[in-house]
């Protein structure tokens, strides 16, 4: 039985930073009214209401929510109030963006990739097949010239974009039985969504959509052969070990999967400028602790997964050379049809080369000498 870490470590703990923000705002408000007490005075209540994609059972990544709201709440003592509500309570989770979009609710916290039924280009705010690790994300969407790329975007949908998150690399999914050829993937009825499901689709399976809380029956009762989820915290939470022993990584289709905040564009006008710098301090801080917090807590449920007999297998090299030439001949595609992906994903390719070519010098060599001496 074999045990790789494919997760990146990322840093933790902006409430420095945050507090740098909010300070360095407080000072602009300070100079059109002097009296600091009678600035804070005048700022508005404000209450937004926002609409989660996750259960509350998946603490970790439903989690980033209440890391924005609670620090919201503190920076402004308690004056712009956002209360989370998880997903199915306002609206289905993969119904999100729309409520925001159509102003039901001020924001919600998802993943962009839910909506690529719209128009792929919604997967490059999350993640793509072979795409961006969670570090590479960051670097891309603070500096790359990603958020701009997706701000022109998802200005046609009524919405702004804040990352809030990253599982880093996820896992390739439960499977009833092994697979050691890409014949073994032809007819497989796998639980997946998104540019991934497509690409195995070409691979010969047969994906499914099927709702988290629906995965683990239609496991056990055979209806599928296999499914995907997030890694091994969440994934021990909903104990598709039981029924399907068989763990495959990496998860090729979700390398650095991005969690976003998407806040309706007349609402977030309506902020007081304090209120939207402390806004982007909470963001920011859900980002980068999300990341952490799945560093501290998957190797620990992997390790009790492995202690529950569970089989821990790599795809074969014969099925992720074939899966990424998929992937490519469907951007390729996409690109020829479709203006919006093509316009990103020519400055997305190209960052995506620029960064794996520096992360093979430093970055894997040192991560494989380390991983050698366990």
């Amino acid at each position: 039985m074999e045990r790789r870490s494919f997760l990146t470590k990322a840093g933790a703990g902006l409430a420095a930073g945050a507090a740098v923000g909010l300070a360095a705002c407080a000072k602009k408000e300070e100079a059109a009214a002097p009296a600091a007490p009678a600035v804070q005075a005048g700022l508005p209540e404000i209450k937004w209401r926002l609409t989660s994609s996750f259960p509350k059972s998946l603490d970790t990544i439903y989690g980033g929510a209440d890391v924005l709201a609670n620090r919201l709440r503190a920076m402004t003592d308690g004056k712009f109030d956002i209360r989370v509500f998880p997903a199915g309570e306002i609206v289905p989770g993969l119904q999100a963006l729309d409520a925001v979009q159509q102003g039901t609710v001020e924001l919600c916290h998802t993943c962009s990739y839910y909506y690529v039924g719209k128009d792929k280009t919604f997967g490059f705010g999350t993640s793509v097949p072979f795409g961006l690790n969670a570090r590479q994300m960051n670097a891309w969407m603070m500096f790359g010239g990603g958020q701009q790329l997706l701000d022109e975007f998802f200005s046609n949908y009524n919405v702004l974009s804040f990352l809030g998150g990253n599982t880093g690399v996820q896992m390739g999914g439960w499977y009833r039985r092994p697979i050691k050829t890409v014949g073994d993937v032809n007819g497989l009825k796998i639980r997946i969504a998104g540019l991934g499901g497509e690409v195995f689709a070409r691979l010969g399976a047969i994906p499914q959509q099927i709702a988290g809380g629906d995965i683990y029956p239609s496991l056990e009762k055979g209806t599928i052969d296999a499914a995907e989820w997030v890694g091994p915290y969440d994934d021990e939470k909903l104990g598709f070990y039981k029924v399907a022993p068989h763990y495959y990584y990496p998860g090729w289709w979700e390398p650095g999967p991005a969690i976003t905040f998407f806040v309706n564009k007349g609402e977030w006008a309506k902020l007081p400028r304090l209120y939207q710098e402390a806004f982007r301090a909470a963001a920011h801080e859900a980002n980068v602790t999300m990341m952490a917090s799945y560093d501290d807590k998957n190797p620990q449920a992997l390790a009790r997964l492995l202690g529950n007999g569970v089989k821990l297998q790599v795809y074969p090299d014969e099925i992720m050379r074939a899966a990424y030439k998929a992937a490519f001949e469907l951007y390729n595609e996409e690109a020829g049809r479709n203006p919006a992906w093509a316009k990103i994903f020519i400055e997305w390719d190209k960052y995506r080369k620029s960064q794996n070519a520096w992360f093979s010098v430093a970055e894997a060599s040192t991560d494989r000498f380390l991983q050698s001496t366990r």
